[in-house]
This record gives structure tokens, sequence and C-alpha cells, in this order.
């Protein structure tokens, strides 16, 4: 939950953050306010099918300074099986640009909210939105994906349901 998260101890404690969760969980609200704390946003929009996403995200991974990803290789894990049907990276790389945040003192932050929540989110802000299935398909691949990922890094989880909790 949102009010368990010391965003204080967050800030400091990690030099590299990445956001994941759903289209209209809050990432980038979230990255916004982060940002004014000496990390520098990678937004990740989709990426072109040809390109490799492993070697990019390692590179960035392999870089210097604060980072926090607005969205990474995690959404492929979720969105490339429900939209394609096939993720474009394989667990075993996931696993080790998992490995990479972590020796960057990184931390995986699981944002989400109720099916309905980001479905009006979405709404709001586009005019348009998956339907509830899709948008319940999406909040279920992600906590999925996040089960697994905690077996191998920290992972914690924030339910933006009421408000996006202050970063400052």
């Amino acid at each position: 939950m949102a009010g368990d998260v010391n965003f204080s101890e967050l800030t400091t404690a990690h030099d590299t953050l990445v956001l994941e969760g759903p289209d209209g969980v809050g990432k980038s609200t979230l990255a916004q306010r982060l940002s004014l704390h000496g990390f520098r946003v990678i937004h990740s929009p989709r990426t072109p099918d040809h390109l490799d996403l492993a070697t990019r995200y390692r590179e960035i991974l392999s870089g210097a300074g604060r980072i926090l990803f607005d969205r990474c290789f995690v959404s492929e894990l979720v969105y490339g099986p429900l939209y394609r049907g096939r993720s474009r990276i394989a667990w075993s790389e996931a696993l080790d640009l998992a490995e990479s945040v972590i020796n960057r003192k990184g931390l995986f932050v699981h944002l989400t909210a109720p099916p309905p929540v980001i479905r009006r989110r979405l709404l709001d802000r586009d005019g348009e939105a998956a339907s509830l299935e899709e948008v319940a398909a999406l909040v279920t691949g992600y906590q999925r994906v996040f089960t697994t990922l905690a077996d191998y890094a920290k992972v914690i989880s924030i339910n933006t349901a009421l408000e996006l909790p202050s970063a400052g």
C-alpha cells in the first residue's frame, strides 16, 4: 500500500528504480516526482520489433548515475505474451537484467490498482482505453511477473488506487 512506502529511504537508498505496471497506473506521474531527487528518467515506449531489447537495457544499466525507468524490460514479459503471443525477452535475460539492477543498488517498484480504476484513468487521460477484461489481464500478468521476480530481486508494490504517494 502507498502509505507503507518510505519515499525518503526509497530516494536515498537506491541508485536505480524500475517503475512498472499497466498503462494508466501512475508510472510517469511518480517518475516525475522522483526525478526531483536526482534520478535521470528513462521512459521506455514500445521498442520496434527489430531492436534487441536485452542489449538496449544492458547498455543503459552499464552507464553511470542514478537511473529511474518509467517502464522497461519487465513490461515486455507482460505485454508481449498478451498482445503478440510471445515475449521478446526470455526469462533468463530478464533475470540477468534484474541482477544488473540489483548491482546498481536497484529496486523494482510494482505499481498496481484495481482494473476499473486503471481503465477510468486511461479514459480520462486518453479518451479511450482497453476493455476491462484486457486491463484485468494486464494487472494479473504484472502480478505473476513480479511474484517470480521477487524470488530474485527486491520488489515493493504500491497500490495507487487512492492517490499516488508524494515523493517529497
